[in-house]
C-alpha cells in the first residue's frame, strides 16, 4: 500500500500505475483527463504510468453546463 494525493485528497492505494488506480477507484468506464505531479498523461500512457508513494494525481472530468 502507498499514500498518494488524487485531488488533494490524502488516500492509501494498492494501484501501481495509474490505470489500476483509476479502476481501483470506480473511474474505469468514465471520460477522464489525468495528471500526474502536474504533467498531463494520455489516456494509452496510464498503464506506463507508475505511481509512487507521496505522488500527486489529478482526475478530472468533463463538465457540462450553460
Amino acid at each position: 500500500m502507498i499514500s498518494i494525493q488524487v485531488n488533494s485528497n490524502n488516500l492509501t492505494c494498492k494501484s501501481t500505475n495509474l490505470a489500476t488506480l483509476l479502476v481501483e477507484l470506480e473511474y474505469a468506464d468514465s471520460i477522464v483527463a489525468t495528471a500526474l505531479n502536474g504533467e498531463f498523461v494520455a489516456q494509452n500512457n496510464r498503464v506506463n504510468t507508475p505511481i509512487q508513494q507521496g505522488d500527486k494525481v489529478e482526475i478530472l472530468a468533463p463538465m457540462q453546463g450553460g
